[in-house]
């Protein structure tokens, strides 16, 4: 585990932020489709949707950490694992508690999904710029 420095790069800390934000985005909102969306919340034959869907996160991820810190290149599969985890996590509840987009608890959901996932990206980003800090300072 690499130990963080007593200072990380302001830019590249900003520009991880911005460049996940981004990812987030794209990757949750525009390539999402209606079946992906609508398949990794079924009880059954879930898997194939999230696995796509997850995998285009990957993508995004390892893209970014190949600009930015190749040597990081391996958060992409933890990414794949921990958007899958969330996603279906996400699924299960809304599954259990038959939560549809006419009720507020289904926005909830949603909210604190995006959040956990921005919380993920933020944890990436301290990671790429502490390596691209430290890569500077050598």
């Amino acid at each position: 585990m690499p130990t963080l420095p007593e200072q990380i790069s302001t830019h590249w800390m900003i520009w991880g932020l911005v460049l996940f934000l981004v990812k987030q985005w794209v990757a949750d909102f525009l390539l999402q489709t209606a079946w992906m969306a609508k398949g990794k919340e079924r009880s059954q034959d879930w898997v194939l949707p999230l696995a796509i869907h997850v995998a285009i996160h990957g993508l995004a991820t390892l893209l970014i950490t190949l600009a930015i810190a190749p040597g990081l290149a391996w958060l992409a599969l933890v990414d794949i694992v921990i958007h899958g985890l969330i996603d279906r996590g996400k699924a299960r509840i809304q599954l259990h508690m038959t939560m549809t987009p006419d009720r507020s608890c289904f926005w909830w959901l949603l909210g604190i999904d995006q959040t956990l996932h921005h919380l993920t990206h933020l944890g990436f980003a301290l990671l790429l710029a502490t390596a691209k800090t430290a890569s500077l300072a050598a």
